[in-house]
């Protein structure tokens, strides 16, 4: 098996903490090989040449230049992830690069010039497509138990300060843009990998010591798609569901590592007709519906975080040596990217002065 050899850029929380630590995992080891790392501050590179016995560079236009780098592993700062992706192309390399990839959508159109014309690979970490209990969630919806799904709603919310330069307007950051990227990558694939015909949302700042958002509120839809009530909020504690699903034949709810969804079976249902004159002794609508219920539990493994870095990294293999289709393709990133966008237009925020 070939290894593809790998030059990480950036050694921060990202950098360091998902993909060095990830690449460690055994059989990420079988497919790649960390040979080089770049970071500005050089302490945080002396992590990395113990941990994979690799170069390390504190310029990364070095490590572009390194001829043993086949993929860059772009984990710079979040106002840097098109320029540098940009320069990595045309320096010849694959590129992987971390979310969110940009800003706006003419940012990502730049992008993908670059990748016609220099026809190398490219793709964007969004691990989140490979977590156990959203897949779980769009295995029931797809299954008809829940019947016509009406709306989804998702809430990836906590409570919370924040002061680093993740909380700034200049620095491509915000809660929609840090968090934003995973349940939102999620809410379009529940929806139905379309395009939204209409976007509402709501920001605001209320626990940050910056100038970007730290609480939104969006609503997507599309004809003939479920509604999508979306939430990434650092005001509240009270965490009563991370996914909901509204069907007309039942409901679903749960967090992170559990489920449970109730249904009933139309065809055992008793047979109905509209009424328009008053039911007879005021009575209101019953009946007697037989409910079934469903549960479902990640196991222990497939609720950690690293394996779902372990396993977008293999589809990231095999798409690379086999061609298999990215899990998350390039236009369903530049989807968040336009929403997101969206979102900031309804939205203008103040910034903060210099």
């Amino acid at each position: 098996m070939k290894k593809i050899r790998i030059g990480i850029i950036g050694q921060g929380r990202s950098g360091w903490d998902i993909h060095g630590a990830g690449l460690t995992r055994p059989k990420l080891r079988e497919c790649f090989q960390v040979v080089a790392v770049c970071d500005r501050i050089k302490e945080r590179t002396e992590d990395a040449v113990k941990a994979h016995g690799c170069k390390a560079y504190t310029d990364y236009k070095e490590l572009l230049n390194d001829p043993k780098v086949d993929l860059v592993v772009n984990s710079t700062q979040s106002l840097d992830h098109i320029p540098v992706s940009i320069e990595a192309l045309k320096a010849g390399k694959m590129v992987l690069c971390e979310k969110p990839l940009g800003r706006h959508v003419a940012d990502v159109e730049k992008l993908e010039s670059v990748i016609k014309k220099t026809g190398k690979f490219f793709a964007v970490f969004q691990q989140s497509r490979f977590a156990p209990t959203y897949r779980k969630v769009l295995e029931i919806m797809n299954s008809g138990l829940l019947g016509r799904i009406v709306m989804v709603k998702i809430a990836f919310n906590g409570f919370a300060r924040r002061w680093d330069w993740q909380t700034l307007q200049e620095m491509c950051a915000g809660s929609l843009l840090n968090t934003g990227p995973h349940p939102l990558d999620q809410a379009l694939q529940l929806m139905g990998d379309v395009d939204p015909e209409k976007i509402t949302c709501y920001m605001d700042r209320a626990n940050t010591f910056g100038d970007a958002e730290d609480h939104v509120k969006l609503l997507m839809s599309a004809k003939g798609h479920p509604v999508i009530d979306l939430e990434v909020s650092s005001c509240t504690h009270f965490q009563q569901y991370v996914y909901q699903v509204y069907g007309t034949n039942g409901s679903l709810s749960g967090d992170h590592n559990k489920l449970q969804w109730t249904w009933f079976d139309p065809a055992e249902a008793p047979v109905q007709k509209l009424v328009r004159e008053p039911l007879p002794g005021r009575a209101y609508c019953t009946e007697p519906l037989n409910f079934y219920e469903g549960s479902w539990q990640t196991s222990e493994e497939g609720a950690g975080f690293q394996s779902r870095v372990e396993k977008f990294y293999l589809n990231l293999y095999s798409a690379i040596t086999k061609g298999t289709p990215l899990e998350v393709p390039l236009y369903q990133v530049k989807r968040q990217i336009a929403v997101i966008e969206e979102c900031h237009r309804q939205n203008p925020l103040s910034k903060l002065r210099k």
